[in-house]
This record gives structure tokens, C-alpha cells and sequence, in this order.
């Protein structure tokens, strides 16, 4: 029997209702990563789209995307940078602020982490609002990279993320969507 990869890994996903508010289908991708079979199927989908990217390093953003970009860019023999949540780093930082539903929030990376001109895949698990990767690829560029493409696992569509992400100019790449035009199919590989 043949299987879907992006479905395979989709079905693995658990829905986890009313967290952690009321009215929310949270989207928990821990059971991917506890189930060795789904978590190489995921991380094969990512290495077979990267692999002759020619790609410099891959950016993961605090903090299920240090989990994927990690192993990610052990897979393709990359360097991995974290962007982390401000006040996470030791040495010199450069941050970027975005909008959150109640306030501000901030993203930051050391100044040393790209050079100028490196091509960089920058990865998370979901892309919801894209607040946290728009401001990671601004970080990212201001510091000199250049973004292949924001890539995740889930895409929640209906909240205008990746579609704010691609209005940015930037690529988005996918494994899977949730939402009200996309429960019943996965997302195609765009």
C-alpha cells in the first residue's frame, strides 16, 4: 500500500481542542517527534526538498523549529543558527520586534550567526499569523542573508500567515495545513 509522506505525517499530528483557550484547535506535533517512523518520513520530506539547494545554513526559530532546523541541517551538512526569543542569547544581538494578538514580542540571533550573502532556509513548526517569520527573515536580511524560503510543518491558512509571508516576497513551503478549506486534504507542495 502506498502512502502520502505529507499525509502520513498530517495523520500523526494530534488536535488538542480548547488549548490554550477555549474556542482553539491546538495543533501538537510531539507525537511526530515521538514516533520514530513519522519523524524520519518528516525530515526526509524536508532533506529531498533541500538537497540540491545550495543552501549555506539553516535558521530555526525558538523553539520547535531548533528541532526540525537542527537535524535538518544535520541531514543536508549545514551549519544550524537559532533565532531565539529575546534575552535567550549570550553574546552581541541584533533583534527584530513583531505584533502579537495582546503586545509586542521580539526575536533576536548574535550578530555573527549569517554572513553576508549566505543562503539560508529559515524553518519553524507552524506558520500561523507569520509575525514570528516575517521578523525572522528581517532579522535574517538585515544581518546580511539571503532567505531561500520559510518552510514549516503546518500551515494554518485561515489566520493569513503564509499568505503575509509570501506578500513579503518570501517562498513558503508547507508539509501540511489545518483549517476550514483544508481538514480534509493536505497542503500541496508549493
Amino acid at each position: 500500500m502506498q502512502t502520502d509522506p505529507a499525509q502520513y505525517v498530517r495523520d500523526t499530528i494530534r488536535t488538542v481542542p480548547d488549548w490554550p483557550q477555549p474556542g482553539v484547535m491546538f495543533r501538537d506535533i510531539t507525537p511526530v517527534f515521538q514516533d520514530p517512523r513519522s519523524f524520519r518520513v518528516l525530515i526526509d520530506l524536508f532533506v529531498y526538498r533541500y538537497m540540491r539547494q545550495r543552501l549555506d545554513l539553516v535558521a530555526g526559530i525558538d523553539a520547535r523549529g531548533f528541532i526540525i532546523g537542527s537535524v535538518l541541517a544535520y541531514e543536508l551538512n549545514l551549519g544550524f543558527v537559532p533565532v531565539r526569543k529575546q534575552g535567550k542569547l549570550p553574546f552581541r544581538t541584533v533583534a527584530e520586534q513583531y505584533s502579537l494578538e495582546y503586545g509586542n514580542a521580539a526575536v533576536e540571533m548574535h550578530t555573527d550567526a549569517v554572513r553576508p550573502g549566505q543562503r539560508v532556509l529559515l524553518i519553524d513548526d507552524l506558520i500561523a499569523t507569520g509575525g514570528t517569520m516575517l521578523a525572522a527573515a528581517r532579522l535574517l536580511q538585515r544581518l546580511g542573508a539571503n532567505v531561500a524560503e520559510a518552510a514549516a510543518i503546518i500551515d494554518l491558512p485561515d489566520l493569513g500567515g503564509s499568505q503575509a509571508v509570501r506578500d513579503s516576497g518570501l517562498p513558503v513551503y508547507t508539509v501540511c495545513a489545518f483549517g476550514a478549506e483544508t481538514d480534509a486534504a493536505p497542503n500541496p507542495a508549493s
